[in-house]
């Protein structure tokens, strides 16, 4: 049987499933296609006042694909609460792969000269999947969140897709939808063009508001 290579991966996205292991030891590599699929609605992205304040004051410098490689392992790693990750080394790889491409991106929140937090995820089409994110300081992924969604947003991107809906995504808005409808909506996205650099803004907390604010 031939490895489960970088083609297989993005055909697997492509298809609306998206690999895990059972644990960062594990070398196998499952695909999963659950019945309900969380998403985050673009045009409906609700950020909390007190978050909104957060992303004004600018405690974090944001950068874009500079630690991608750093971002996924500090998502791998084991915290509190989660002693196990769903990263192996395997997925860790395909990843890098991915990245190297140019399909994969890792938005970065950085105080004194440190990765204090940020997320990473795969792009394709008008389709951006999130994977995961990590925080060791107080609302670095959370910001991190917002600063990826206006991206999205002035990139011309159509679906954020979640995976699974937690406590910590639903505040901002995610919801559950049907496999039949995720995979329409996919397939629609996988069709548009769309351009992840081309966020105007310099960063700046209220340039990322107002881009989230702005509707379609």
């Amino acid at each position: 049987m031939n490895p489960f290579d970088i083609e297989d991966l993005i055909d697997c996205y492509r298809r609306g499933v998206f690999p895990m292991a059972d644990a960062r030891d594990d070398e196998r590599v499952f695909l999963i296609d659950p019945e309900r699929r969380g998403v985050l609605p673009l045009d409906k992205f609700h950020v909390p006042t007190r978050l909104a304040r957060t992303i004004r004051a600018r405690p974090f410098e944001i950068r874009i694909d500079t630690a991608f490689d750093a971002v996924v392992e500090a998502c791998a790693e084991a915290v509190t609460g989660r002693p196990e990750t769903w990263i192996n080394r395997p997925i860790q790889h395909l990843y890098g792969e991915l990245h190297e491409r140019g399909l994969a991106h890792s938005v970065e929140c950085w105080q004194g000269g440190a990765l204090v937090g940020g997320l990473y995820g795969v792009a394709l089409g008008g389709a951006f999947f999130g994977e995961s994110m990590f925080s060791r300081a107080r609302d670095a992924s959370k910001v991190a969140l917002a600063h990826l969604v206006a991206r999205l947003k002035a990139g011309g991107y159509v679906l954020l897709d979640a995976q699974f809906i937690t406590d910590h995504l639903t505040q901002f808005g995610a919801r559950e939808i049907g496999r039949t409808d995720y995979r329409r909506r996919l397939e629609k996205a996988l069709a548009v063009e769309s351009d992840f650099y081309r966020f105007a803004g310099d960063g700046a907390g209220p340039a990322v508001l107002q881009e989230i604010s702005q509707t379609s």
